[in-house]
């Protein structure tokens, strides 16, 4: 007999949480991405071992949960695998869009300033001869700096239909299977090929956070009370150590650490998705949502960045451009302090806005969306016909 499940409540309130550290995440990103940007140096990703890039595909992973993994419950393994379907395609889309977006801000910075772009953020393979860099980009085989995280993302979603099958036989099984999955990716080793190597974040390693959100939004994995008990101690404590064991200031000036560190994350740790990395990030996400817990409404009045993670989509595509100019930006005006605020500041405005038109734009259906083109209803006698709900 399948193991039985329970959905995810779809039809609760939004969690606030996912929407705030989703948004905060592409802040993060922004800031620790633009070239030579020197408030890199105070993220959290300088303080532990684990990155933006952990928060964000977990996160992702746990609203895909909520979007995909209800689906496949209430209304089938067929209808939810086409929606997932579905999903890859927009994404791929957005893929194909982002990397021609920056290639053609690459172009521009090239006509204005003489610099070399395009070679910079490594689109000299783009530019192969009869054609095979335009296949090489639809083939995703082609990863110019910055356009990593959309290809995992679209590998992540794919599985989905298997983790799914696996549950229906047992919930651990699916965890196990992805666990195995995370193991032989290290072992084997496994990835995938690019031009020049492999894909700099592995998906077959990284499934293994997305998929720790994707189970706990199932309810495959049961989530720890928040409470300051001997847990969040634990938690704490090993953030607390992580800290010396990767701060810039530390690290550059204490060799034994900086030999220590290597150590535990040596080349390649961020692309295999070190245990460190996971169990870090797993820690501080516990500690600092027992934190939040007794503040959680407060949440609600950061509208700015629980909008720009509810808009994720959008405004990743739009930051990760907006990355790759506001560094052309600070190439022109110089890195003293005040510029290098000022293009902060700026990046952060921009991504609000984009977020801002992505909400107005689902919200207000435009002339050519299908609910505008609806005729008209029929006008009817109320006396004489039952009302009608809409």
């Amino acid at each position: 007999m399948p193991a039985p499940q329970t959905p995810p409540a779809a039809k609760a309130p939004r969690d606030i949480r996912l929407d705030f550290f989703r948004g905060l995440s592409m802040f993060i990103i922004f800031v620790a991405h633009v070239p030579a940007n020197s408030w890199f140096l105070w993220i959290p990703a300088r303080f532990g071992f684990s990155s933006a890039a952990e928060l964000f595909v977990f996160c992702s992973g746990l609203a895909s949960a909520y979007a995909f993994g209800a689906g496949f419950l209430a209304r089938g393994f067929l209808a939810g695998t086409a929606r997932v379907a579905h999903r890859i395609w927009q994404v791929y889309w957005a893929h194909i869009g982002l990397f021609l977006g920056l290639a053609a801000a690459s172009a521009l910075g090239l006509l204005l300033t003489g610099v070399d772009y395009p070679d910079r953020i490594g689109l000299a393979p783009f530019y192969a001869q009869d054609g095979w860099g335009v296949l090489g980009m639809m083939a995703l085989t082609i990863h110019p700096a910055y356009t990593d995280i959309l290809p995992i993302y679209m590998v992540m979603l794919a599985m989905i239909p298997a983790a799914m099958a696996l549950a229906r036989v047992s919930r651990w099984l699916a965890v196990a299977a992805l666990v195995g999955l995370w193991f032989y990716a290290n072992l084997a080793p496994l990835n995938l090929p690019k031009q020049g190597g492999e894909w700099f974040f592995n998906p077959f390693a990284w499934q293994l956070m997305f998929f720790c959100g994707f189970a706990f939004g199932m309810g495959w994995l049961p989530a720890p009370k928040l409470a300051r008990g001997a847990l969040f101690n634990a938690c704490l404590a090993f953030v607390l150590v992580s800290v010396p064991l990767n701060f810039w200031a530390i690290v550059e000036n204490v060799a034994w650490i900086d030999a220590f560190r290597d150590v535990l994350l040596p080349p390649g740790n961020q692309t295999y998705l070190n245990p460190f990395r996971f169990f870090h990030f797993l820690a501080l996400a516990y500690v600092v949502l027992v934190l939040v817990e007794p503040h959680r409404a407060a949440l609600a009045r950061m509208r700015p960045v629980v909008l720009v993670g509810q808009q994720s989509l959008a405004t990743f595509l739009a930051s990760t451009v907006l990355i790759w100019v506001a560094g052309m930006a600070l190439d022109w005006t110089g890195r003293d302090a005040l510029s290098t605020a000022l293009v902060n500041v700026a990046g952060f405005a921009v991504i609000i806005a984009v977020a801002h038109v992505a909400a107005y734009v689902k919200a207000k259906p435009g002339p050519l969306k299908p609910a505008a083109l609806k005729p008209a209803p029929v006008q009817v006698d109320a006396s004489l016909t039952p009302r009608l709900s809409r």
